[in-house]
C-alpha cells in the first residue's frame, strides 16, 4: 500500500465517519468533533489488547459489517456517556456508571445502529459495494469470542484495523467516544483493487 493508498482509504473512511458524527450529534444533542482517523495494520493478539483496554471502563456495543465486504465495528460508552445519553434520550437521572438496565442497553444499540448504518452506506455509495451492517450486539464475556469471524476461524488472516476516536463536546465537557473499525485481509485487498481502478480524480472506473 503506498502513501497516496493510505490516504485515499484514510480520505473515504473519513467521508463516511462524518455522516456517521452527524447522525451522533442529533442523537445526543451536542456538537460533534471528529478526528482524522488513524489507519494501522497490526496482527490479532494487538487488537485484542487495545480492546481489552477498554473493556473494564466503557460499554461495547459491537456491529458486523457484511456483504462484500467482511468487518466488524465496536464502539465504547463510557460512563459519562451512558450518563448523558441516558438523560437526553430516555429523561434518566443515572450515575456515570456502566452497569446498565435493559432500557439503557437498548438505546447503545439503537445509537451503534444508526452510526454503523450511516457509516456503511457511504462507504458502500464511495466503494460502489454492496455492504450492510447487521444488527449491533452488546457481548457478553470475553470480547475475542465476538471477533471470532475476522481472527480466531481464520488465523493466518491479519485484519486492518481503522482505529477512531470522536467525542461530542458542549461548553462543560469534552468525552471522547471511541470506535473501532476492523477489516479482514480479503476485505483490505477487496479496496485496494477498487482503488487501484478508479479513477478518483475523474469520478469514473478506467476503461
Amino acid at each position: 500500500m503506498t502513501e497516496l493508498e493510505r490516504d485515499i482509504i484514510r480520505e473515504i473512511l473519513n467521508i463516511g465517519l462524518a455522516r456517521a458524527a452527524d447522525s451522533f450529534a442529533v442523537i445526543a444533542q451536542e456538537r460533534v468533533l471528529l478526528e482524522v482517523p488513524n489507519l494501522d495494520l497490526v496482527p490479532g493478539s494487538n487488537i485484542l489488547g487495545r480492546v481489552h483496554e477498554y473493556e473494564g471502563t466503557h460499554v461495547i456495543i459491537q456491529s458486523d459489517i457484511k456483504g462484500d465486504f467482511n468487518g466488524t465495528t465496536l464502539m465504547f460508552f463510557s460512563g459519562q456517556h451512558v450518563q448523558r445519553l441516558s438523560k437526553v434520550c430516555l429523561r434518566m437521572n443515572v450515575s456515570d456508571s456502566i452497569k446498565i438496565d435493559a432500557m439503557q442497553e437498548s438505546l447503545l444499540l439503537e445509537i451503534s445502529n444508526i452510526i454503523t448504518g450511516a457509516l456503511v452506506t457511504q462507504l458502500a455509495n464511495i466503494l460502489k459495494s454492496n455492504i450492510y451492517g447487521a444488527p449491533p450486539v452488546a457481548p457478553r464475556g470475553n470480547i475475542a469470542d465476538s471477533l471470532n469471524s475476522l481472527m480466531s476461524n481464520r488465523p493466518m488472516v491479519q485484519p486492518l484495523i481503522f482505529s477512531v476516536i470522536t467525542q461530542f463536546s458542549d461548553k462543560d465537557n469534552s468525552v471522547e467516544l471511541p470506535l473501532m473499525i476492523f477489516f479482514d485481509r480479503e476485505t483490505f485487498a477487496k479496496m485496494l483493487e477498487i482503488i487501484r481502478t478508479y479513477n478518483f480524480m475523474g469520478g469514473q472506473a478506467p476503461a
